[in-house]
């Protein structure tokens, strides 16, 4: 009889046959709706018994995984384990559960959907999304993805606080810079009053600030030029994403939803002409999105300089007088 695969959510060198987690994970939560399905499993709504509070958990059949895909799993887990950020979705807990091949994740419930549902709603009613909120969605991106490509370094619009867990000084001093990797709206959410979360730390990547990535993943309409041409990349390609999500927010489309196939795709974005944005939205908007979708990487702002941006400045103090 084969054996069964098995999975480890520490370290390579750990014996993959460690059972990690506690069972309580099954037991001390009441199993509600599914909210979403993948290749390997469910995201099922839980209620903890303890408090009525809601989490999701993630159920994953890891005996469906190939090597690599389990690798990935657990290089999301290692990496939702050290980012605790208020605009990010944040981990609980897992449990390996070997004898019937699962792996649980259990994780921040948003009940506000996500932003590629509020494109869809907006396209529907024909109803632009308002700039503010474009700029308030952006602003609190971009704490998340300072937090990410930036360990270490306070937040610039904030003079060295931002509020929640940043307020308290922790910048991820000393960690790996970390890459998402597939940033688009399907993977922001929304918790219950509107904040943004951003997820799906399924392709991100753990890298030295001096390092460069060459592995692809992500999102093809979202693909950076670098990515196209099979060049190293860094957090600047996050970036190009962040722009691309920004535009199909204002526009209801990619920037290069024309391309009708991979090669298509790859002429459009290279030549990096993109419709015009609806004429409702500023200039200012507009030359930030432009920023964000410059060619040359290095010509890309990174999340520090956005966020010394005016209208960000202008949009956290916002943001924190609406926690007051």
């Amino acid at each position: 009889m084969a054996s069964r695969p098995s999975i480890s959510t520490t370290s390579s060198s750990q014996s993959a046959a460690t059972v990690l987690g506690s069972p309580s994970i099954l037991t001390d939560y009441e199993p509600l709706e599914i909210i979403g399905n993948g290749s390997f499993g469910i995201i099922r709504k839980v209620r903890r018994k303890s408090d009525g509070v809601l989490l999701a958990r993630k159920e994953l059949n890891f005996e469906r995984m190939t090597e690599r895909d389990r690798k990935q799993i657990v290089a999301e887990v290692n990496i939702l384990k050290e980012l605790q950020h208020d605009n990010i979705v944040r981990y609980h807990d897992r449990f390996v559960d070997r004898e019937h091949g699962i792996l649980y994740i259990l994780m921040e419930y948003c009940g506000g959907g996500d932003l590629s549902g509020i494109i869809k709603q907006s396209r529907k009613l024909k109803q632009p999304v308002p700039e503010d909120t474009i700029w308030a969605y952006l602003t609190q991106l971009l704490y998340a993805l300072h937090y990410c490509h930036h360990p270490g370094v306070p937040l610039p619009v904030t003079s060295g606080a931002q509020g929640g867990d940043v307020a308290e000084g922790d910048w991820r001093e000393g960690k790996q810079v970390i890459l998402h990797r597939d940033l688009k709206p399907e993977n922001v959410f929304l918790d219950a009053n509107g904040s943004i979360k951003l997820g799906d730390f399924g392709l991100s990547k753990a890298i030295s600030s001096s390092t460069f990535a060459n592995t692809y993943v992500g999102t093809p309409y979202y693909m950076s030029p670098e990515l196209i041409n099979d060049s190293p990349y860094d957090t600047k390609s996050d970036i190009w994403a962040l722009g691309c999500l920004l535009y199909e927010l204002c526009a209801w489309n990619p920037p290069f939803h024309a391309a009708q196939t991979h090669q298509e795709l790859a002429v459009h974005i290279r030549s990096g002409r993109y419709p015009p944005l609806p004429k409702q939205y500023s200039s200012t908007l507009v030359q930030v999105i432009k920023a964000m979708l410059t060619q040359a990487p290095h010509a890309r702002p990174s999340a520090q300089m956005l966020m010394t941006h005016e209208k960000i400045v202008h949009s956290h103090k916002v943001l924190e007088a609406q926690k007051m």
